[in-house]
């Protein structure tokens, strides 16, 4: 029962701090930010201190190498983690933003404005950077957060966590806007998704598995994002060149990320002189290539796709490959097994360019560029606090625009209605 009262009186706490916050300035906003920045460089060594209690458990749990580089605060990341607060002071506010105004035909004069959501909840994994990341983004969007961190940088993040709401502290500012659960039971956590009355939306950032067990637990809306099977179609008049440049970056330069190359769809039209080329290229980088019949016929030894490799996201230097009829075939292709993350085509052709974007519903679809780009600093959003594979409310990149929502206002002078 403690733990329950605890979380609940925790998010009454955030409930009551985001009405406060919606009424700051931007000004306000801004400067308690570059306070955040500045504390996250002064207090680097006790960081790297209470950093290294979660890395000496994690070695003793014999977690993976890949795991512990992202555990690790190190003075770049520490550096980063401050530069990217200072990045989010910067960017424009979108909370009081007219959207539009237009004017009925009895003068009332209605607009859209942007508000906050309210209380957010970010449940992740292992990056302790996040909290940083997470916190500053829905600060300027006027929104309290919860945090609840992987409990492999549970003192990672309860330290930068006091950092932040130190800063508020010394602005003036509720340091219940930013809430860090000071627990790694997972108990917590269900406990947190069933206060719908008290928390607007939840974002979970992690593995599968973590994502789909908030979707089942919660009671609040959840923004969800399963997982990057991202394509890449190289249509019959695409350049080599270009798609070959193009491939070896979606696919290498950073296998493990959500974004990444994990099916290549090729045009049975030049497969015969482009397949060999673009299997060197990749196999020099280290690839492993999985290929359909078709792609067997024209390179035997290489392994054979199974249809569950149609729906992977191998986060690995693995591929999958295959041939197919055209434009059509390639939108059927990821209408099937696509994740509705980021999709590419490679062509010469206006036209099926243009089909290619109309009918392809992912959140993020380009024409002649690296899937590498669904991020929201390469977008330009200069910032994302993840990446939404669902349309409601936010679909692709979240910035701050997708951390607010509109309300209605109107102007009148006097009028009532009529009917």
């Amino acid at each position: 029962m403690k733990m329950k009262d605890d979380i609940l009186n925790l998010a009454r706490r955030a409930k009551d701090a985001s009405h406060s916050l919606s009424r700051l300035s931007s000004m306000t906003k801004n400067k308690v930010l570059i306070r955040m920045a500045e504390g996250i460089l002064q207090n680097a060594p006790s960081l790297k201190r209470e950093n290294e209690r979660d890395l000496r458990a994690a070695r003793e749990k014999g977690l993976s190498k890949a795991l512990i580089d992202r555990l690790t605060l190190s003075d770049k990341v520490i550096n980063t983690m401050a530069s990217g607060i200072q990045e989010v002071a910067a960017l424009p506010d979108p909370v009081g933003e007219v959207v539009r105004m237009w004017k009925r035909p009895n003068d009332l004069l209605v607009g859209k404005v942007r508000i906050p959501l309210g209380v957010i909840t970010i449940i992740y994994e292992s990056r302790p950077n996040v909290t940083a990341d997470a916190a500053c983004l829905c600060l300027k969007s006027g929104n309290a957060v919860i945090l609840r961190g992987g409990s492999e940088a549970f003192h990672s993040n309860q330290a930068i966590a006091e950092i932040l709401r130190k800063a508020l502290a010394e602005e003036g500012i509720t340091p219940d806007a930013i809430q860090m659960l000071s627990t790694p039971e997972r108990e917590a956590v269900y406990e947190l998704l069933e206060l719908e009355d008290y928390i607007d939306l939840v974002i979970p950032r992690g593995g599968e598995e973590l994502i789909r067990a908030v979707a089942k637990n919660s009671r609040i809306p959840v923004i969800k994002h399963y997982k990057g099977v991202c394509h890449i179609f190289v249509d019959e008049s695409a350049d080599f060149s270009m798609a070959e440049r193009i491939i070896i970056n979606a696919k290498v330069q950073r296998p493990g990320v959500c974004n990444a190359l994990e099916t290549l769809l090729i045009h049975k039209a030049i497969a015969k002189d482009f397949l060999p080329r673009i299997v060197r290229a990749l196999e020099e980088n280290g690839v492993e290539i999985r290929g359909c019949p078709g792609v067997r016929d024209l390179i035997p030894r290489l392994r054979e796709a199974q249809d569950k490799d149609w729906h992977e996201e191998y986060l690995d230097l693995i591929l999958s490959v295959k041939i197919i009829a055209g434009v059509e075939e390639a939108i059927g292709h990821i209408t099937a097994y696509g994740s509705s993350h980021t999709e590419s085509i490679i062509t010469s052709s206006y036209q099926n360019a243009q089909r290619f974007l109309k009918e392809v519903n992912s959140s993020v679809v380009l024409v002649n560029a690296s899937t590498r780009f669904n991020d929201g600093n390469q977008l330009g959003l200069g910032a994302e606090i993840g990446i939404s594979t669902t349309k409601l409310h936010a679909f692709g990149p979240m910035g701050l625009e997708e951390l607010t929502t509109c309300k209605f206002i109107v102007y009148g002078e006097g009028q009532i209605r009529e009917l």
